[in-house]
């Protein structure tokens, strides 16, 4: 039988997440996350490693049930209707599973009938996808001859040679180099167009490029959902400052100068161009600093290259709403958890926490963080070996 793309929507949302919880023991992968996700909506599912990005991908996926909560696709709920909403979901996982010995064209025409394809349309959807991903040179090759970039290419047409209402994309230019990169990016820019995408990434770029709104999740919550134009003005307003450019190297005396200018309450040195040195100052009143800096000699005189308000970027949205959570969910306290949770001493931010800086290593992981660890790994492994379809004899 074929499938039918009719959702069983009742409103305007392809994906509604409500309360959604995941437990492994004792640990809570997702604390109860909620959102909802627009038809023709590309969204970015951003977090450090380990936040809860393919746990939820999993869910909406239904390789993987939820220990609480509720989310739908497409109009069905992912525990009661889980075969409704296969139909309807394309998936590509980080890990693309593949058969190496298939030839392209054979795989997809496999999948084709796995998804239900009708017969009569196989052939022309094997056509459509291999032009939109790119495929054609490499139909008639065998799949462990391809390269990572067409790997990637034939896991994303098998993801929507069905015609899916959603698809989701767990972290799909791991690995690519940066012609790849750019490839697959504009692959699903163009699917996008027409299809509700959700697509878990840690590479901050992935999403300035494509997303027309990002998620940034964080130890198992949704810490930040709008726009990156939103997200900006936010930065911006919690974190206001100027950058400084002065000609010559950096110095202990010049950044001592610019710590001491009225207003300032933080200096950070930021990448410069050769032959100059580059400060982001921290203000709240910048009128008063820019006076303070035009007024003022630095100690040696310098040329003032530079100066212009601070603009807020990607990554300090990111820092600003995980704090600087490393990928094995231990904090590094010389970034601020937000605007008013640091203060700025000479050369080191001072985490105000009420507790001492302890540096993120192996040796401060607790006894529990190793068993949720490891219990999370064969919960992944036996996801993968209960998911992926038993070999299939060519003749």
């Amino acid at each position: 039988m074929e499938t039918s793309s009719t959702s069983g929507a009742t409103g305007a949302e392809s994906i509604v997440v409500e309360n959604l919880q995941k437990r492994y023991g004792d640990f809570e992968a997702l604390s109860g996350i909620s959102f909802s996700i627009k038809p023709g909506e590309i969204v970015g599912f951003l977090g450090p490693n380990g936040a809860g990005k393919t746990t939820t991908m999993k869910i909406l996926t239904c390789f993987m049930s939820a220990s609480g909560g509720s989310a739908r696709v497409a109009g069905f709920d992912v525990q009661k209707d889980s075969t409704e909403v296969r139909r309807r979901v394309g998936y590509l996982p980080e890990n693309v599973p593949l058969y190496d010995e298939m030839i392209v064209f054979d795989y997809l025409r496999f999948v084709a009938e796995l998804r239900g394809v009708a017969k009569g349309r196989r052939e022309e959807r094997i056509r459509a996808v291999a032009e939109l991903t790119g495929l054609g040179q490499v139909m008639g090759r065998t799949i462990s001859e391809l390269s990572k970039g067409y790997r990637q290419r034939v896991g994303l047409a098998q993801a929507i040679i069905h015609e899916p209402d959603v698809i989701v994309l767990d972290e799909p230019t791991t690995g690519l180099d940066p012609n790849q990169i750019i490839e697959i990016r504009d692959v699903i820019k163009t699917i996008g167009k027409e299809k509700t995408i959700i697509f878990s990434t840690h590479i901050l770029q992935e999403v300035t490029a494509v997303c027309d709104r990002i998620i940034i999740i964080n130890r198992g919550q949704i810490v930040a959902d709008g726009s990156l134009h939103e997200l900006e003005e936010r930065v911006a307003n919690a974190e206001p400052g100027l950058v400084v450019r002065y000609e010559g190297e950096a110095t202990d005396a010049l950044y001592a100068w610019l710590a001491g200018l009225a207003g300032v309450e933080g200096v950070a040195p930021v990448g410069g161009r050769p032959g100059s040195c580059t400060y982001r100052l921290k203000t709240l009143d910048k009128a008063t600093t820019r006076r303070a800096l035009l007024a003022g000699e630095p100690g040696v005189a310098r040329e003032l290259l530079e100066l212009r308000e601070a603009e807020p970027t990607l990554e300090a949205i990111f820092r600003l709403y995980t704090g600087g959570e490393t990928e094995e969910g231990a904090s590094l306290l010389s970034v601020p958890v937000s605007a008013s949770a640091a203060s700025v001493k000479g050369d080191e931010v001072v985490a105000q926490r009420g507790e001492a800086p302890v540096e993120a290593s192996a040796e401060n992981l607790n006894a529990s963080d190793a068993e949720v660890a490891e219990s999370m790994a064969e919960d992944a492994a036996a996801m993968d070996e209960t998911s992926e379809p038993e070999e299939v004899s060519r003749g």
